[in-house]
């Protein structure tokens, strides 16, 4: 038997860690038709059945003040689950059934999960879960989510439940919220019902409370199926909401959330909840964030995290990225050996092995730093450090909601800019709103990761966690300073207030760890075998064609013909050398040894001549002429322009470039150890670049997701040429200073 159920709950109630508990493996992201707020469905398998599962968006409430808010709503309302599975926080138990209260007055089947027993317990919480659910009217489950404890029990509770319910209807919660809203709630139920006003999706009276909570998209609606009974019902509203300020100086929404909180604590205070210690005692949480988010202590200790979760990275990812090294030169190899020197052989090893097989070989640091971002998300450190990093942004003109989007974007490293430019619809502040999604793109993403990496791996190799950490110090920096910028001029407005939830530190488990770091790494994979591979091929043509006409090979086979002319060739003889590359017996003095470096001169020549003459040539050499006061050279400038569509194929690009510019296909040297030893590249080139790729031009998908966002093209036109402009400037300033230090 299958059932469907929907999982929602607060942010931070465990509704995630249930979720993955649930479904483990057989779960898919996508995105809710028509929005971008993400969708997570899966698969539970169980004896008593099998249960589709979707994990809605984490809301406090059904109010549709966020888009969140209104994508969860309207997923139970249109898809009608079997039952929602409310994750209730049971350390936090008024709270938490403040949105348990708004799923009951819909007529929704609902059973609650109370999780984090553990924890309430050891705050010395006993909650009486069978008075609980008398009281409540519905099936109440106690749970662990992080260890799946009571997890067998629920399933079997929300089967037995449904069955029970068969098609018959929940009836709707009924709170009393005061005389003079009660009449006029039992007024506009009559009118609703009689004109059939939006009944066959939504509960009469349901609809009639969200006009009073001023709920723009049913008001909206109502006023498309009917006008007349939608102003009627206004009408009604009006003059309630003018009596009650008269005579209680209040509004109706407060009036309506004051009461459901009334009603959760008459519930409560019938001895559903007891507790054994004072209420107000420290909770060991408390404690560790004297210490940890201290105004003095806390940044140095979230600098020292910082430190910590680069040096893990490098230190344990650097074993299995010399191993992926070690296969790709292998790889190389077998393929230089299998295939005939033509396109199909350059192709193959330039500009797939090569390129791709570049950006492959990050995967274990990346997911050696996706798992440590993991490890301080669960823990619960990640709100930590947005809670200390409000302080800075206030500075800055930016709201404290914006630190969770740059996080997001990566604000550690790993992220991404596209949901982190989503993260931006929590800002209600429109200024505030736009002034933070023009300002995430500067944040360490997962694609500029392999950038980075590759660059510290090659040139700072020494010190590579307090560089990384240096990158991560600019990113932020250059990023509130633009902020500051940008809200003293074109974006001018005042500050609103921020109000953020802790909550308690974890330790995450391990399935978690396992799933969040797979998610992301996969994602990471997913993109680089198919955006990536496609880029790159790409590139490769525009780097391999048109070559040399025939005037110019002849002028180099014209050179080979010059030196060769004189060349000694012996038999056998004493001190005589081998030719390297031949299958006869044939040996040449050791004089020769000098022509034969000649020739491999000229094919390097040749090979670089070929390159620098395709399409993507000529467009690298036209820019080197301002680029060179970067340090950046025409084989730069290509990867460059191709990380206008993602950051990664920089790596790649630079591969397939650094490869065609080779004399023999075989020379299959990791990337890193090419660019060591290329003329021009060095310390000084490489922090250069370094600086371009924190500030240049978001991705193409980020510049989309901008304009969208925003509302206006304008804006990712802004985003375009302000960063690149302000990532070339600063890149000029790093090499021409550091060119005048260093020399």
């Amino acid at each position: 038997m299958s059932f469907a159920i929907a999982l929602a709950g607060n942010p931070n109630s465990g509704k995630t860690t249930l979720f993955n508990e649930l479904t483990g493996a057989r779960q898919h992201v996508g995105n809710y038709p028509g929005v971008t707020v993400e969708k997570k469905q899966g698969t539970c398998v169980s004896e008593v059945g099998q249960f589709n599962v979707v994990d809605l968006p984490g809301t406090y409430s059904l109010a549709a003040y966020s888009l969140e808010e209104v994508v969860a709503r309207d997923f139970l309302v249109n898809e009608t689950p079997s039952m929602i599975v409310n994750i209730v926080d049971a350390s936090n138990l008024e709270r938490n059934l403040y949105l348990s209260v708004q799923f009951m007055e819909m007529g929704i089947p609902v059973c609650l999960a109370l999780n984090m027993m553990d924890v309430a317990k050891k705050r010395g919480i006993l909650i009486d879960t069978e008075k609980l659910s008398r009281l409540l009217n519905v099936p109440v489950v106690p749970i662990v989510a992080r260890s799946g404890e009571g997890k067998k029990t629920l399933l079997k509770t929300i089967a037995a439940t449904v069955t029970d319910i068969g098609d018959k209807k929940v009836m709707p919660l009924k709170i009393s919220y005061g005389a003079d809203i009660d009449g006029a709630l039992d007024e506009m139920e009559a009118i609703i019902i009689s004109g059939n006003f939006l009944t066959q999706t939504y509960p009469p009276r349901w609809i009639a409370l969200k006009y009073f909570e001023n709920d723009k998209q049913i008001m909206a609606i109502g006023n498309s199926e009917n006008s007349r009974v939608g102003s009627l019902l206004l009408s009604i509203v009006e003059k309630v909401t003018r009596h009650l300020d008269v005579t209680l100086d209040t509004h109706p929404e407060g009036m309506i959330a004051d009461q459901r909180y009334g009603f959760i604590n008459g519930v409560l205070k019938q001895n559903v909840v007891t507790y054994i210690h004072d209420r107000n005692r420290i909770q060991i949480s408390d404690k560790i964030d004297k210490v940890v988010t201290n105004r003095f202590a806390g940044p140095v200790i979230m600098v020292a995290i910082l430190m910590g979760l680069y040096h893990f990275t490098f230190a344990y990812g650097q074993i299995p990225a010399g191993w992926l090294e070690t296969f790709f030169g292998w790889l190389g190899s077998v393929v230089n050996g299998a295939l005939p020197d033509g396109l199909l052989k350059s192709l193959v090893i330039s500009g797939i092995i090569d390129g791709v097989g570049g950006v492959f070989g990050f995967i274990p640091l990346i997911m050696f730093m996706f798992l440590g971002i993991s490890f301080l998300e669960d823990s619960g450190y990640l709100a930590r450090m947005a809670f200390m990093l409000d302080r800075v942004f206030r500075i800055f003109g930016l709201h404290g909601s914006s630190v969770m989007a740059f996080i997001v974007s990566g604000g550690i490293a790993g992220g991404c800019a596209v949901p982190g430019v989503m993260a931006t619809r929590t800002l209600k502040s429109p200024k505030e709103r736009l002034a933070t999604l023009l300002t995430v793109p500067f944040m360490n993403c997962g694609a500029k990761l392999p950038v980075f990496i590759l660059l510290v791996s090659a040139f700072f190799s020494e010190n590579r966690a307090l560089v990384m950490l240096v990158i991560t110090l600019i990113s932020w920096v250059g990023a509130l300073l633009v902020a500051r910028l940008l809200r003293s001029t074109i974006i001018r407005g005042a500050a609103t207030p921020f109000v953020m939830e802790l909550p308690p530190y974890r330790l995450p488990t391990f399935k978690g760890l396992f799933i969040h770091t797979g998610e992301r790494t996969w994602q990471y994979v997913k993109k680089a075998g198919t955006v990536i591979l496609g880029i790159s091929i790409l590139l490769w043509a525009m780097m391999t064609f048109p070559g040399l006409n025939k005037a110019e090979k002849q002028q180099f086979n014209l050179k080979r013909a010059e030196i060769t002319r004189g060349m000694t060739v012996q038999n056998t003889g004493a001190g005589a050398l081998k030719e390297a590359g031949t299958h006869d017996a044939v040996t040449i003095s050791p004089y020769s040894l000098a022509v034969k470096q000649a020739l491999v001169q000229i094919d390097l020549k040749e090979a670089q001549e070929r390159l620098k003459n395709s399409v993507a040539g000529r467009m690298g050499v036209a820019l080197e002429g301002i680029t060179k006061f970067a340090g950046f050279d025409w084989r730069t400038n290509i990867a460059l322009v191709g990380g206008f569509a993602a950051k990664e194929v920089v790596v790649s690009t630079l591969g397939t470039a650094h490869s065609l510019g080779k004399v023999s296909p075989d020379d299959t040297g990791f990337l890193s150890k090419r660019l060591r030893t290329e003329d021009g590249w060095g310390p000084l080139t490489a922090f250069s670049l370094i600086v371009f790729t924190i500030f240049y031009a978001p991705c193409f998908v980020t510049v989309v997701c901008i304009a969208k966002e925003s509302g206006s093209w304008k804006w990712s036109a802004f985003s375009v040429i302000f960063n690149t402009s302000l990532a070339f400037g600063l890149s000029v300033a790093v090499y021409q200073i550091g060119s005048l230090i260093m020399y």
